[in-house]
């Protein structure tokens, strides 16, 4: 059951007053502002870690996150999933097999996730910089395949539509396009749930590839590697150590995916291109 946040009474956006001006003239109207809200993981009744997020979500989220940082081998291993409004925010508790809690202890994470924030919390080097088994074979994408997902995102923005303020995170099938997108003021946050999403759906995560309205770092390349995604294409930017990751692993990174253009970063195998004449 994914948790709505209307139902925690929690909103995705709040409606605002304002004067917008051009030059010297002004007028009135109202706006729509993306909402963040403080969300506490909860690990068999002991707190991990607090993250700002779009309360949306958040049974895919929590899912995700689990999964990404490690702390599960694969959904099935999150038992349960329960999602609590408190007067400072959104309490999200999983049950999870006793022995993964008691590896917890040395994750020692505890302590509040920015936003933008991807390795908040890890104590050393080796928490930080976990590297994930190289990827499998995966998919081979037809480049006109990437350039239509990134004129179809648009449509699936709907919170991004109205504030102009959350990122997303969308998974595409080769030849079937847009099968799923996740939104969140928090890149990382927005991955998250769109990998939750996939594993609560038992998704093969080598049949598809991701793309992200944001830049390409090395969490971002984390996340995807550790759960067997192969390829991700990044509207922005990537990072030297996104790179290094993604070669390391055998992953096909691509970033500045705009429109009918973009650059193969990394293992570029993945990505088909007609010929040039």
């Amino acid at each position: 059951m994914a948790v709505a946040a209307t139902e925690l009474g929690w909103p995705s956006y709040q409606i605002s007053l304002v004067e917008r001006w051009r030059g010297e003239t002004h007028a009135s109207h109202e706006d729509y502002i993306a909402e963040e809200a403080p969300i506490a993981l909860l690990y068999n009744g002991e707190p991990h870690v607090v993250m700002l997020a779009t309360p949306l979500d958040l049974e895919d989220f929590a899912l995700g996150f689990s999964l990404t940082e490690n702390i599960v081998a694969n959904a099935r291993e999150v038992e349960s999933v329960r999602a609590y409004q408190r007067l400072e925010g959104i309490e999200v508790r999983l049950r999870i097999p006793e022995m993964r809690c008691e590896t917890m202890a040395d994750k020692g994470r505890n302590m509040t996730g920015r936003t933008g924030c991807g390795l908040c919390g890890a104590r050393t080097l080796q928490q930080a910089m976990r590297r994930p088994p190289p990827v499998g074979r995966g998919i081979s994408v037809p480049a006109a395949e990437l350039t239509h997902a990134l004129t179809e995102l648009r449509i699936h923005q709907k919170l991004n539509r109205i504030t102009g303020a959350v990122h997303a995170a969308a998974w595409i099938v080769p030849g079937e396009g847009i099968k799923l997108v996740r939104e969140d003021i928090g890149r990382h946050n927005a991955l998250d749930k769109l990998i939750g999403a996939l594993a609560r759906k038992a998704t093969d995560f080598e049949t598809g590839f991701v793309v992200v309205t944001s830049r390409a770092s090395y969490e971002m390349v984390q996340k995807c590697a550790s759960v067997g995604i192969t390829l991700m294409a990044a509207i922005s930017a990537p990072t030297g150590l996104a790179l290094r990751l993604a070669e390391d692993t055998g992953f096909t990174l691509v970033a500045f995916a705009r429109d009918d253009s973009h650059t193969v970063y990394t293992h570029p195998q993945r990505l088909l291109h007609k010929a040039a004449l």
